[in-house]
């Protein structure tokens, strides 16, 4: 049995050893995430997070996760949840992060801290229908990360980029990605057998 590398909470023989089986198997590489979402009341509803597909094969949480969506009372909420926008900063801040951690440990780098701040730039007028020259979403995007390691500045600098360059959130947040809207088929009764 070989000894296991861990470095930051990371199994780094096992992450070398996923990485020799997706390069051999690339199908191992293809996942779907899934997520239902229900409305309660206002702006406030809630999303259940279970199973997903990966390597091949369905997997199921041990519990499912819970997350209830709001906005705050200057937006007409009622405060029950952070809001969508909150919850697109936690995705980014928790995959870059993630990414940041995942590289210095296959670099042998021993993280002591790492902790981000980000703050997002909407104008609200695009969602109101104010200005259509105004966009929905984020104009802009700030994020700062404080890392402590036993490392050299310039260290810190290229795993500080290596987080965003290989974080999937990342990669949603700055490129295009096609997403569909369709509303859900009526299904017809069954019908009767006599």
């Amino acid at each position: 049995m070989s000894e296991q590398k861990i470095i930051n909470g990371v199994n780094v023989s096992d992450l070398f050893e996923t990485i020799e089986h997706v390069k051999g198997k690339p199908e191992l590489a293809k996942f779907t995430f899934r997520v239902g979402n229900r409305w309660l009341e206002g702006g406030h509803n809630r999303t259940s997070i279970n199973e997903f597909d990966g390597a091949c094969q369905r997997h199921a949480r041990r519990r499912p996760f819970v997350l209830d969506a709001d906005e705050p009372p200057v937006l007409l909420g009622e405060d029950r949840g952070a809001n969508p926008v909150e919850y697109a900063l936690t995705a980014l801040a928790a995959c870059v992060t993630t990414g940041i951690v995942f590289h210095a440990a296959a670099r042998g780098i021993r993280l002591k801290r790492v902790e981000s701040q980000l703050e997002g730039f909407i104008d609200l007028q695009g969602f109101l229908g104010i200005d259509p020259n105004v966009r929905n979403g984020y104009e802009g995007v700030r994020m700062t990360f404080h890392i402590e390691a036993d490392a050299s500045e310039s260290e810190l600098e290229e795993i500080c980029a290596l987080g965003p360059t290989f974080s999937p959130v990342y990669d949603i947040f700055t490129n295009k990605v096609p997403v569909t809207v369709e509303l859900a088929k009526k299904e017809a009764p069954a019908k009767r057998i006599a």
